[in-house]
């Protein structure tokens, strides 16, 4: 092959239509992640974009809309323990997962129920 992948340029999960405020919300009051605007060209589809550092998750209206509650975005954090204080502060619940070696991990539901991993290697 003559290409090669380079990285993740980002994942998009869904909501329902009309759900942007709620997202604003979460992603960025909740997660710290900054709203990125969108291209005129698609602001006519609803959602919104966000990124934290390298990390970008756009949000798309989907109708109608089933929640991704396996299929999820997993994002690499440095001190995940002090994400974990952070949500408790904040009254986000989550799950903790060891069930993959040689990582510490745990999911959250975003409002629209899609889950979300974050986790930090060894």
């Amino acid at each position: 092959m003559n290409f090669h992948y380079e990285s993740l340029d980002h994942v998009q999960v869904a909501s329902p239509k009309g759900t942007e405020e709620q997202a604003r919300d979460f992603y960025m009051n909740k997660l710290g992640f900054k709203e990125l605007e969108k291209p005129d060209t698609l602001k006519g589809n609803g959602g919104v974009w966000f990124q934290a550092g390298t990390v970008h998750i756009h949000i798309g209206v989907e109708e109608p809309f089933i929640p991704a509650k396996k299929a999820h975005p997993a994002i690499r954090v440095k001190n995940l323990d002090a994400l974990k204080e952070h949500l408790s502060n904040v009254k986000i619940d989550f799950i903790v997962d060891d069930r993959l070696p040689g990582a510490k991990r745990f999911y959250v539901s975003d409002p629209f129920e899609n889950r979300i991993e974050f986790l930090e290697w060894d």
